[in-house]
């Protein structure tokens, strides 16, 4: 049985991990390198890693930070957070990082991603469509931790991402995060009916079923968690945590599980 990936979501603001709700007053939640030897210990399948100030601040990549997160970490890393250039995409890769994520700056400059997946294959290319609903309750594209404003449907957005050749999409519902209220079923269900490139769901989950849900009734191919990983109990205190692979089969055991 393919076994979906269960993906943390980890949120960098400078050499700390942090976390926010609704992508707003970050909250100091410690090292980065100690989440990272939990998940070790844990075995989890891959880990997110954005870098949340970055762009918005016109930063270059933490790359110190970077090297030192590659060299401590066992399982495969997607990073993201002020890659703008080339050479900052080479010399993350050649730190050691599997993947990169871009976002705002993606829909800035979409030719950039094209060479990206040009010279490093599609595979190591990711998106992250941050979507936030406007005043009338319509999905809207949003960029710069959701403080511009695109006018841009999330969709279509989508759809141009996968003709620019991106391995895969991250829906990161600007509503649901940090909230633990689950994932926005009917956002993801729509985006992953029209793209035929995996969609990780982002945003909401409070408890395994959400992630479940995402992936049985929305379609997603993974999903990325942050909250759930990082707070335990009603007053959110900070306890890193992962489920065993024995509470991931017996999640999907005996589902169909998304299209891709």
């Amino acid at each position: 049985m393919l076994i979906p990936r269960i993906i943390p979501c980890l949120l960098l603001q400078g050499k700390g991990l942090v976390k926010t709700i609704k992508f707003k007053e970050p909250k100091y939640i410690g090292d980065p390198i100690n989440a990272i030897k939990i998940f070790n210990e844990k075995g989890a399948d891959e880990l997110m890693l954005l870098e949340i100030a970055a762009t918005v601040e016109g930063r270059k990549p933490a790359f110190d930070v970077i090297e030192e997160i590659a060299s401590e970490c066992f399982m495969p890393v997607c990073y993201g957070g002020g890659i703008k250039e080339l050479e900052d995409a080479r010399r993350i890769f050649n730190l050691g990082i599997e993947k990169i994520s871009l976002s705002s700056y993606a829909i800035e400059n979409p030719d950039f991603i094209k060479e990206l997946v040009g010279i490093f294959g599609s595979q190591s290319i990711v998106v992250c469509l941050d979507v936030k609903k406007n005043l009338w309750g319509q999905y809207e594209l949003v960029t710069h931790n959701a403080k511009k404003k695109t006018g841009i449907d999330p969709l279509v957005a989508a759809q141009r991402m996968e003709e620019l050749g991106v391995g895969e999409l991250v829906i990161n519902v600007v509503d649901r995060d940090g909230t633990m209220m689950g994932y926005d079923i009917a956002l993801i269900q729509k985006i992953t009916k029209n793209v035929h490139i995996p969609v990780i769901a982002c945003g909401g989950a409070g408890n395994l079923q959400d992630v479940s849900e995402v992936i049985h009734a929305g379609g997603a191919s993974s999903a990325a968690v942050g909250s759930l990983f990082v707070f335990h109990g009603k007053h959110r205190g900070v306890l890193i945590s992962y489920p065993s692979r024995e509470e991931i089969v017996r999640l999907f055991e005996g589902n169909e599980h998304g299209r891709k």
